[in-house]
């Protein structure tokens, strides 16, 4: 399953961004759905994620985004979202889509845990 992403860019201090990610695939059954972020030099880490289930999905943010970064899911799209507001230079980093579940080939489900390319998000202050 491939996952494309966009919506990165350089913004300023203060500024919102919104990053998409969309996952290819005829039949598939997404569990999570999240967004990690690797800054120069540092590990990947959790931003944030979403479950299944309504259409809401529950999430869970990492604690140096709450109240800033929303994440949220369109089912019928496969498409995961990541709304970034009041950001901050520590922000920075490239982020990551992360979709896990299950592909339908010739009758059979295979699971998958797929990863996008990655999108460069830049502040400046």
């Amino acid at each position: 399953v491939q996952l494309v992403e966009s919506g990165g860019g350089l913004v300023q201090s203060g500024g919102s961004l919104r990053l998409s990610c969309a996952a290819s695939g005829s039949d598939l059954s997404i569990n999570n759905m999240g967004w990690y972020r690797q800054a120069p030099g540092k590990q990947r880490d959790l931003v944030a994620t979403i479950t299944s289930g309504t259409s809401s999905g529950s999430t869970n943010y990492a604690d140096s985004v709450k109240g800033r970064f929303t994440v949220s899911r369109d089912n019928a799209k496969n498409a995961v979202y990541l709304q970034m507001n009041s950001l901050k230079p520590e922000d920075t980093a490239v982020y990551y889509c992360n979709v896990v579940g299950m592909e339908r080939r010739l009758m059979l489900w295979y699971a998958f845990d797929s990863w996008g390319q990655g999108t460069q998000v830049t502040v400046s202050s």
